[in-house]
């Protein structure tokens, strides 16, 4: 009744705003038989603020001399079993979202009312997570080093509580992808704030655990990989169709770090970096290079280099590089210091010597390697050359062989690479290097013919390798001639030709 006698009036004046304000404030209860009530002065409470935001200064004045969020708050601990939490948090997240002017952004995130909503004790159930989460990214959205300080809460020079990213790391391994991704958004939005106080606070435990928990789920998406590519019960159809869902998983969590590393910070790259090696790839690694004992969880050795290789295509960064390159020439760059330090090298062994020893604990401190023989590190030289990587590029399995062969490629050409690094594993400017003698030099100047040899005989095998493998093939063979400016020897050719007469 009462309502019907304003209908006359304007309906984005502040005289109406006060009174759709009035109206809220003589709600005790919010149940059943007034739910609708509530939610139509909600939703003109935020079409009133978005207005006053933009065309009337008096109607935002009074919202926020009233405290009028402090209402919004209110109803959420009066509500008994009527579901107004979706529409209220979905009003809430249209009104930050448009609002314009910083002077309203700060306001609302003043006196600890966001927080106060983002820290309610929600029964999450149907969509309410969605909304839930929407509203928190709405949040996200308006961060800046202004009002970012708004939302912690801080002991010293310390921050000892972050509401939003507390509750936002609840949803993050959600099962519906839409949550996921709105999630990741939102942690984004909070790392490019770029506040030291809150770098320390995300990369302090426990709340860092969350980058060990996102490598941990990578980790087990690449193991379920390696379980479908061995799979010998699937369909054809069905196995490439899981394949490729899981492979669209890893890309979009591969990205997702990339992204988090694209921030630029030193303290949060270093976290991110530190948790990739230590759990995923140093793991893959030792065990696979002969560097450590096998933990008896290992992936197969074509997928272990698929997963290294995909970390570094598309998260790179020189940590990462540096460090898998050195643990793979850890083998050779032992005997290669220790002869050139014999021959008082140049200063460049001193590069060396310090990756060397970088390495070094690395490898023995690395839980894979615990209670293996220091001794057993293999060594470059004739009688053991095929340890380590080498083991794999000349392998009789030629997926194996291609998949080794492509992680070095892939370091090799890194920009960011040790210039000792990328010398030691010799691909860019080929031509210029030379093996000085037995055990200097570097892995494909040193073998070249061999692994010439190794292609040919892929390409030569009867029967036929499948088209792609010798399609691969024929790509690194032809990369390596141009490479190295030059063509097949005649020790090459007399090899191929003398498989193809064993064949024919």
């Amino acid at each position: 009744m009462w309502r019907s006698l304003w209908r006359s009036i304007d309906r984005f004046s502040l005289q109406y705003f006060k009174y759709v304000i009035n109206e809220l404030r003589q709600i005790k209860v919010v149940d059943w038989h007034n739910r609708e009530l509530v939610i139509d002065l909600l939703q003109s409470i935020v079409e009133l603020v978005t207005y006053g935001d933009r065309q009337d200064p008096l109607i935002f004045e009074y919202f926020m001399e009233y405290q009028v969020l402090a209402e919004f708050v209110r109803v959420l601990k009066i509500s008994k079993n009527s579901r107004i939490e979706a529409p209220l948090l979905q009003y809430l997240s249209i009104m930050i979202q448009n609002m314009n002017s910083d002077h309203s952004i700060y306001y609302c995130f003043s006196n600890d009312y966001i927080n106060n909503i983002i820290g309610h004790k929600f029964e999450f159930g149907g969509d309410l997570a969605l909304y839930y989460v929407s509203f928190l990214r709405a949040v996200s959205n308006k961060l800046n080093k202004d009002t970012v300080c708004l939302l912690l809460k801080v002991y010293g020079d310390s921050v000892v509580s972050f509401p939003l990213y507390n509750e936002a790391l609840k949803f993050a391994h959600h099962g519906e992808k839409m949550i996921q991704t709105a999630i990741r958004a939102l942690t984004l939005s909070i790392y490019n704030v770029s506040d030291d106080m809150i770098y320390q606070y995300i990369t302090t435990p426990p709340v860092s655990k969350y980058f060990s928990d996102l490598v941990s789920s990578l980790s087990n998406q690449f193991f379920h990989l390696d379980a479908l590519v061995h799979a010998t019960e699937m369909r054809t159809n069905q196995k490439r169709k899981e394949l490729l869902l899981e492979t669209d998983k890893i890309v979009d969590d591969l990205y997702y770090f990339n992204d988090m590393l694209g921030v630029g910070q030193s303290r949060l790259s270093t976290v991110v970096i530190e948790n990739l090696l230590r759990i995923l790839i140093f793991p893959i690694l030792l065990p696979l290079l002969q560097l450590g004992q096998s933990n008896g969880s290992n992936l197969s050795a074509v997928t272990s280099f698929y997963t290294v290789s995909c970390l570094l295509q598309v998260i790179g960064g020189k940590g990462m590089f540096n460090s898998v390159a050195g643990v793979i020439l850890y083998p050779y760059m032992t005997s290669s210091v220790r002869d050139a330090i014999e021959r008082d090298s140049t200063e460049s062994i001193n590069h060396a010597k310090s990756i060397l020893s970088e390495m070094g604990k690395v490898v023995l401190s690395s839980p894979e390697t615990e209670g293996a023989e220091n001794s057993s590190l293999p060594r470059d030289t004739a009688s053991n050359k095929r340890s380590g990587i080498l083991a794999h590029v000349f392998s009789d399995n030629p997926s194996l062989s291609l998949a080794s062969l492509f992680l070095l490629f892939i370091l090799a050409e890194a920009k960011d690479l040790h210039p000792l690094l990328a010398q030691m594993i010799g691909l860019n400017g080929m031509q210029n290097m030379i093996a000085v003698d037995g055990n200097i030099g570097n892995l494909l100047v040193k073998y070249m013919d061999q692994i010439l040899n190794a292609l040919l005989k892929v390409l030569a095998s009867q029967p036929p390798f499948s088209i792609l493998i010798q399609w691969h093939t024929g790509w690194f063979l032809r990369k390596l001639l141009i490479l190295q400016g030059k063509g097949l020897g005649d020790h090459n050719f007399k090899l191929l030709n003398e498989q193809l007469e064993d064949i024919s």
